[in-house]
């Protein structure tokens, strides 16, 4: 009996010392929102009051850090017929992650909000259309779809 309850004793200590290990320390993985979330200044900018639509071809996707501080996002430089226009999608880890790619060459619908950033016009992407294929980045008040848990 006494070698049983040392053992619940000494199982119930480890346990304690690993939980409190495990909550104690930072989760190394974790990176927050890099700027990308609903209380950045980023996120600000959308303006439901200035979404647009313009089609045209993508000339160049990229890789960006649409404001200093942020983690990088995908960014397409698009060609309508009158002018190149500046698109913002979203985060690079989100959008690497969707079934849906755009490259150079494709043909593409974007609806979104007409900002200025870094002193230059862009357009924060809300939708996407290329084909028959919708990229829904974000909702009608601009809520991201990669924020969607906090809805």
């Amino acid at each position: 009996m006494k070698k049983r309850s040392v053992a619940v004793l000494l199982a119930a200590f480890t346990f304690v010392l690993m939980t409190s290990l495990a909550f104690g320390a930072p989760w190394k993985g974790w990176r927050g929102s890099g700027g990308w979330g609903m209380g950045g200044a980023y996120q600000q900018m959308y303006n439901p009051a200035t979404v647009e639509v313009v089609s045209g071809e993508v000339v160049s996707v990229d890789k960006v850090m649409p404001m200093k501080g942020m983690d990088s996002g995908i960014h397409l430089m698009v060609k309508t017929g009158t002018e190149a226009v500046s698109v913002n999608l979203g985060p690079s880890w989100y959008i690497e992650r969707l079934d849906t790619k755009i490259a150079k060459g494709d043909q593409v619908e974007v609806k979104g909000s007409r900002v200025t950033i870094a002193g230059k016009p862009a357009i924060i992407a809300a939708e996407v259309k290329k084909g028959d294929a919708v990229l829904k980045l974000r909702d009608d008040s601009g809520i991201p779809a990669w924020g969607g848990w906090r809805r």
